[in-house]
């Protein structure tokens, strides 16, 4: 009995818990706001600027962040209104995941990079 190509990926999903936490946080988009937000609390054009994203996928990016745990917003009333995005704790704690993910860069796509 063979199986098809959807119970095939949910039986790998199933098993990996790596391929788990990639679905959550592995497009571009998710993993560029999570590494910007490791520096601290921003401001949604400040985000839009450092990565890139036009503003209908940032806003659905951050959004989805949300929901999911990683990311805060807090808006201050005053005018101008200004929101703001910071990690939380289930955000923050994916620093020494970038960590590991810039060293092991550094090491085998030194070249790649250039």
């Amino acid at each position: 009995m063979s199986s098809t190509p959807s119970q095939a990926a949910e039986t790998a999903a199933d098993a990996c818990p790596v391929i788990q936490s990639l679905e959550q946080i592995g497009s571009q988009w998710r993993l560029a706001v999570l590494h910007e937000l490791q520096q601290g609390e921003q401001r949604f054009n400040e985000l839009k600027r450092s990565t890139g994203a036009n503003a209908r996928t940032l806003s659905r990016v951050l959004d989805d962040l949300g929901e999911m745990g990683f990311v805060d917003r807090r808006i201050e009333e005053d005018a101008p209104i200004a929101t703001y995005y910071s990690l939380t704790e289930k955000g923050e704690s994916l620093e020494p995941v970038f960590d590991e993910i810039e060293c092991w860069a550094g090491t085998w796509l030194e070249g790649d990079l250039e």
